[in-house]
């Protein structure tokens, strides 16, 4: 039987589709802008016909239907990170966290540790072998693909056919479902003259040559319009967006001095414009893998010269950083910052940079503190982190005594809140 008529057979409407799930099932779903709109319309408008039903999936942009604290009992959402569409149902207690390091999501789904029945994912369009691409998240889905009982396809040809681990047959698809939609975009985000501070701090430490992870987020971004002179930078990322895509344009990406995978950007989820999904369309430059293949602290440890940069909210006296909550209120998840701090560290020259405003809420909170807010999760250990960077300069606390990590978190807290860090410091004995 041709591909082709393997295709037509497996075609679906979402409302047939979404008849596949069963009572007390998890739906994985992909990342981000990889989350399939019409399954997930069509799974919301049923919700009242399901029981026990979950949703489990990192950062969903799109408040669908069933994100309805009165239908929790019918479909709930299960995060592995909280997004702008899941974050109020985590604080209010109506949606379910489930702790892990991103590089280990997939190892959890293999294992049976995390359930998985059903996969909802978008696609690109499928090839003359009979292969789609997840082209713009292959992250936990790949693993989760392995081992559920149903895997539906929103097939879409505004999806990339990105190359790498990301590919999957029509032997293995179950349905089928046909999608139009634009798929979401996201702006930059505002940089200002706080970000830019910190941004050309971080920029000079990095030389040529080097491969670089970094995250999303004012600062990371302040970091990369800093890199534009540099030569022959390589990317070994979890998130592929549009500021990396601009690194390219400018000619300061080569990936030629990488060690893994020289020539190649590797990344595991994309995330930004409609010009970004358009480079990475059949791009051989870019591959999209797995987590448990970029965010693998020994395998991106390998690159010489790894440098990775990720946005905190907090961090104490001694290095603990918290990341992903404010007390025990959830604003975030782990995700992939402590997997690229060990990384970093782990690599030959390599350096992990932590950044973060000095304060908060107009100067009235410092950022540094002596320690994290009660209740708040520790999201990177003191014994991980390396430089701390505010727009009042760099911390360097690896291989530091936890006085002298007092002294240098001190030194670039806001002017305002040193004396009293200084006297909490002394009686912490720190200092």
């Amino acid at each position: 039987m041709s591909f082709n008529k393997k295709y037509q057979e497996k075609c679906l409407s979402a409302e047939d589709a979404v008849g596949l799930v069963n009572n007390g099932d998890t739906i994985v779903v992909p990342t981000a802008s990889a989350e399939p709109p019409k399954l997930l319309t069509a799974l919301s408008e049923q919700r009242r016909d399901f029981h026990d039903v979950r949703v489990s999936q990192i950062l969903p942009l799109r408040k669908f239907g069933y994100f309805d604290p009165e239908t929790t009992q019918h479909v709930r959402h299960v995060a592995y990170f909280f997004g702008p569409a899941s974050r109020a149902a985590g604080q209010a207690g109506w949606a379910d966290y489930v702790p892990a390091y991103f590089a280990e999501l997939p190892i959890l789904l293999r294992q049976g540790l995390s359930p998985v029945d059903v996969v909802f994912s978008t696609a690109s369009p499928m090839d003359e072998q009979g292969y789609f691409s997840l082209g713009l998240a292959a992250d936990y889905t790949m693993a989760a693909i392995e081992r559920a009982r149903v895997v539906v396809l929103e097939v879409n040809p505004n999806v990339p056919f990105s190359y790498g681990n990301c590919r999957v047959h029509i032997s293995r698809v179950t349905a089928i479902v046909e999608s139009d939609e634009p798929i979401p975009e996201v702006s930059l985000p505002k940089i200002g003259p706080i970000q830019e501070a910190i941004g050309k701090y971080v920029a000079d430490m990095i030389d040529d040559g080097a491969t670089l992870q970094i995250g999303y987020g004012g600062i990371p971004d302040a970091v990369v319009m800093q890199l534009t002179h540099k030569r022959d930078l390589g990317i070994h990322t979890e998130m592929m967006g549009d500021g990396l895509m601009s690194l390219v344009e400018s000619g300061a990406i080569t990936n030629k001095r990488k060690n893994v995978h020289p020539g190649k950007m590797l990344a595991t989820f994309a995330l930004g414009s409609k010009k970004l999904y358009e480079f990475m369309h059949r791009n051989p430059a870019l591959e999209m893998h797995p987590s448990d293949f970029t965010n693998d602290p020994y395998l991106a440890g390998q690159n010489d010269n790894l440098v990775t940069i990720n946005a905190t909210m907090q961090v104490d006296l001694i290095g603990q950083c918290g990341s992903e909550t404010l007390g025990f209120c959830p604003v975030s998840g782990t995700g992939g910052q402590t997997d690229f701090v060990r990384a970093a560290n782990r690599s030959n020259g390599g350096k992990s940079f932590i950044v973060l405003p000095s304060t908060a809420k107009d100067n009235s909170i410092s950022r540094i503190v002596p320690t994290l807010t009660a209740g708040t999760h520790v999201s990177t250990s003191k014994n991980d982190v390396n430089y701390v960077v505010s727009e009042y300069g760099v911390a360097q606390l690896r291989g530091k005594s936890a006085r002298q990590r007092a002294e240098e978190l001190i030194g670039i807290a806001h002017p305002d809140f040193r004396g009293e860090l200084r006297e909490a410091a002394r009686k912490m004995n720190l200092l």
